[in-house]
């Protein structure tokens, strides 16, 4: 019986002796079948079958009992874990890298937060909250501000295609046309600005926020919309911005415009349409159209600003002279090396000295507007309108300033209205859109309309 028992005893004395052994990290089952396969060593195609007397290396568990050191060695190096591989001064590099990498992170993380923070209207949100109750923030204007312009009461007359949206109160009643934001909700189909003859002599000697020309202002013309649109910055919406022109002028418009597409026209039929709306969106043939347009004497124009967040002139005074510099750049590209643009003399350095002397200082809360207008000489003018107090009272133009050079002017305009990129795409596509309607009327309709 005793001899029986000793095979067993042997038997179960190398399981035993198995289950005490470690078993082996994981990396070596992995380095095991990548070495072993015929897809990781390309040079062992064929199958070794391994000697009879070899004795088992797994054991009834699966686990492996012994590695070769060639396979180990084979493993490859992206299958081990950053501390299992190099020196020691090869893993405090990868560590270092790593913090590297999370702080700037971190960094543009806090960067992002901060500049969002900075664009928020925080004294409009606080303002909110009293009014409606904490929860319950708008970040846009509420209703009542948007059924009201400059104090008058905002009424919808009809519905569809004839719908019209006026403005009536203190004896007027002003024709609106809706932007797109509720904002800045209404613009009005057309404005009375100052004559302002000779005014731009007197531009270097008006200092900003000076009160406004009586002479001038008791003198008004009216400018009829041709489109208008969002200006934003990134995703932000920064002012809406709408060009007009002299409705007296409008007539001389029509004819340039339609003479682009077809001298001996009158007016332009659909496809004609089609073709000028064409070449006032393209880059090249924008800019010729306009150079045209804006040249001196010509037709007088202006522009309405009026900011969808409070900001100041100094703000907006970056981007009218970022849009100047680009402009300049353009010119410089066009010419040959070693000739020079007409922006290169000292006197426009001087007028655009001038030009930003205009907003030195000085809030334009939303609400606000900004009117730069160009008369038939290229002279620039630059007025402002405080937003109305809570009585609803419309403030008075004021005169800021102006600058009799015409080419700060025509750089203004045609960073909105012509190139391949411009200020605001939006605006100029609405702006296209309203010169394309005039030159589908006949050549003095449009003005005897407005009238």
């Amino acid at each position: 019986m005793a001899s029986s028992a000793r095979p067993a005893m042997r038997i179960l004395s190398r399981r035993l002796d198995t289950l005490r052994q470690p078993s082996p990290a994981p990396i070596l089952h992995q380095a095991r079948y990548l070495s072993s396969t015929r897809y990781s060593n390309p040079a062992k195609r064929t199958f070794t079958a391994a000697p009879a007397a070899t004795p088992p290396t797994s054991s009834f568990l699966g686990n492996k009992t012994s590695e070769q050191p060639s396979e180990i060695e084979a493993v490859p190096a992206s299958l081990l874990s950053p501390n299992s591989r190099g020196t020691p001064e090869a893993k405090r590099q990868y560590h270092v890298r790593r913090m590297r990498f999370a702080a700037m992170g971190l960094l543009l993380t806090l960067v992002g937060l901060g500049f969002t923070i900075s664009r928020l209207e925080l004294d409009d949100m606080g303002q909110v909250k009293k009014a409606q109750g904490v929860g319950k923030q708008q970040l846009d204007a509420s209703n009542e501000a948007n059924m009201t312009f400059q104090g008058k009461e905002v009424h919808v007359v009809g519905a569809g295609e004839d719908k019209r949206i006026v403005a009536e109160g203190q004896g007027q009643q002003i024709e609106l046309v809706e932007t797109g934001t509720s904002s800045v909700p209404h613009f009005p189909r057309t404005i009375l600005l100052p004559v302002l003859a000779g005014a731009a002599s007197q531009s270097t000697e008006q200092q900003p926020g000076a009160a406004p020309i009586a002479s001038a202002i008791d003198n008004q013309e009216e400018y009829t919309l041709v489109g208008l649109g969002i200006r934003t910055v990134m995703w932000i919406q920064v002012y809406v911005v709408g060009f007009y022109v002299r409705t007296s002028d409008i007539s001389y418009l029509q004819e340039k415009l339609i003479h682009q597409v077809n001298p001996i026209a009158s007016t332009l039929v659909p496809s004609e349409k089609e073709s000028l709306k064409a070449k006032l969106l393209d880059g090249t043939a924008s800019t010729e159209i306009w150079a045209q347009l804006l040249a001196v004497p010509g037709i007088q124009t202006a522009w309405r600003v009026s900011p969808t967040r409070n900001t100041d002139f100094s703000h907006l005074r970056d981007g009218f002279v970022t849009g100047i510099s680009k402009r300049t750049q353009e010119a410089r590209k066009g010419l040959a090396g070693g000739q020079e643009t007409e922006f290169e003399a000292e006197d426009f350095g001087q007028a655009i000295q001038s030009f930003k002397g205009i907003f030195a200082g000085g809030k334009a809360p939303k609400g606000s507007i900004l009117l730069m207008v160009r008369d038939r000489g290229g002279a620039l003018e630059v007025l402002f309108q405080a937003k109305p107090d809570g009585s609803g009272n419309e403030k008075a133009v004021e005169r800021l300033g102006g600058v009799a050079d015409e080419r700060i002017s025509k750089l203004i305009w045609m960073n909105y209205l012509s190139g391949d990129k411009v200020s605001s795409e939006p605006a100029r596509k609405g702006v296209v859109d309203g010169l394309v309607v005039f030159a589908g009327r006949p050549i003095g309709s449009v003005e005897a309309r407005v009238t």
